[in-house]
């Protein structure tokens, strides 16, 4: 490649298969490679016949070593930019660079391919019409409850990442703040030998884990449903008194009075008198 370009190129995620032909064709021409850990890059890249210069970018690096690769692309070098596994940027290094390339006026080029995320969003059996991705849940237990407990009203489908020493007491905190009733699917190892998924509500996947040691090992996505606003006491009493409020109040005021008491979605209960009122114009 003749031209200064950086490439944002997805790898396997586990699979050394799952790579695709222009990745592999980008990977083969550019000057360098920006690898999260280059024994692991040089694994695929040994596999695949090629053989290019690889530079490390990780976290304790990424500072002090973006403005060196922004200045071989300013130079006239090519670079590709990967990760250990998957997309690289989410839940990986790469944003100091990718932004300081751009300001730069480097063109960007992404070359997609696998992704943790998406996979396991496709294999879930839960919605994938909206779905918000939250990467790792916070080491500390407090942190972690406070998190939870600020998206126990989210009504996207939910996606984490989660590490094999911690994926137990992150689904007891899951089902001890979402409820028992939240489903839930555990992709485990994906595209990987030993590859499993769990699915059902948070209790009997927590129970099918614990019973099974080797459900406690490798890597974790997991994807949890989304708050069912219908079924949630809290957004009922809110959704009555909003109803209660509409002989004081706009719809949007009252919703969002009655949404703040109760703690739950200001749009979901709008969205209700919404659906309420246009049930009662049709009637």
């Amino acid at each position: 490649m003749n031209e200064a370009r950086l490439y944002v190129v997805a790898t396997p995620i586990g699979n050394l298969q799952d790579i695709t032909l222009r990745a592999l064709q980008v990977l083969a021409a550019v000057d360098v490679i920006a690898a999260e850990d280059t024994r692991h890059t040089r694994v695929l890249m040994s596999r695949h016949g090629l053989d290019r210069p690889l530079v490390s970018l990780q976290e304790h690096n990424e500072e002090r070593r973006a403005p060196q690769l922004v200045e071989r692309l300013l130079g006239g070098e090519s670079v590709a930019l990967v990760s250990d596994a998957g997309t690289p940027l989410l839940s990986d290094p790469g944003f100091r660079f990718v932004r300081l390339a751009a300001d730069a006026g480097i063109e960007i080029v992404a070359v997609p391919g696998a992704s943790a995320i998406t996979a396991a969003l496709s294999i879930s059996g839960l919605a994938t019409d909206r779905f918000a991705f939250e990467g790792f849940l916070p080491q500390r237990a407090a942190a972690r409850l406070k998190r939870l407990s600020e998206l126990k009203q989210e009504s996207r489908t939910l996606v984490f990442f989660e590490s094999s020493h911690r994926i137990q007491q992150s689904l007891a905190d899951l089902s001890g703040v979402f409820g028992r009733d939240r489903q839930i699917a555990v992709c485990r190892e994906m595209t990987k030998q030993f590859e499993t998924v769990l699915r059902g509500p948070l209790p009997a996947v927590i129970e099918r884990i614990e019973q099974d040691p080797n459900q406690r090992k490798g890597e974790f996505v997991l994807v949890v449903a989304g708050c069912d606003p219908a079924g949630d006491e809290s957004f009922a009493e809110a959704l009555r008194l909003a109803q209660a409020l509409l002989a004081y109040l706009p719809a949007s005021q009252a919703a969002r009075a009655a949404a703040n008491l109760h703690g739950v979605s200001r749009r979901d209960v709008y969205k209700a008198l919404e659906q309420a009122d246009a049930a009662k114009a049709g009637e």
